[in-house]
């Protein structure tokens, strides 16, 4: 996937500001905030999105689920935030590579 934006990120030849990081996922901010808080979480292993599932990825989607509510309340959203999942052209995803938006603000 050398064209994929995320994979070139996960490998860091394209920069970004990482807030997590271990063997399965990695996470970011986002380059161009829509809150105060605004951070990807991606995995490491490329799936396009969510369409591309099957039940062997439940336990990685757990983990990022818990991961975003971790990162969300030690960023300051204690009180809430909002999460997205864009999947497909029909679903506004503009990079191939399943990632969940959280933000929210302070």
């Amino acid at each position: 996937m050398t064209e994929c934006l995320f994979c070139k990120i996960i490998e860091k030849t394209i920069p970004s500001t990482i807030i997590y990081e271990d063997s399965e996922i990695l996470v970011f901010n986002d380059i161009k905030p829509c809150a105060e808080v605004h951070f990807l979480l991606i995995p490491k292993r490329h799936i396009t999105n969510m369409l591309q599932l099957t039940e062997s990825d439940a336990e990685l989607m757990g983990l990022l689920m818990l991961k975003a509510n971790q990162l969300a309340i030690a960023q300051g959203l204690g009180n809430g935030y909002k999460t997205l999942i864009n999947t497909g052209v029909n679903g506004g995803q503009e990079v191939y590579h399943l990632h969940v938006h959280v933000f929210g603000n302070k």
